[in-house]
């Protein structure tokens, strides 16, 4: 089932402008899903960098958060 062009042109307006509605309308929506893949990426980034270090012991963990060096 192919479309004319007419209805592919059609088609294509449709679609921007529904994408531009959740733009404008669900701001908060696009928000998350950035976040989201940001942390998702930070995450990634951080695993792969511990990976890649050495092992730290118990105590060294505890007086980094305590902020003890």
């Amino acid at each position: 089932m192919s479309m004319t062009p007419m209805e592919e042109a059609r088609l294509k307006e449709l679609l921007k402008i529904a994408v531009n509605e959740v733009f404008e309308e669900r701001k908060d929506l696009i928000r998350d899903l950035l976040e989201e893949a940001l942390e998702d990426m930070a995450l990634s980034r951080a695993i792969d960098e511990g990976a890649r270090s050495e092992a730290a012991s118990r105590d060294d963990v505890f007086n980094a958060l305590e902020g003890r060096q």
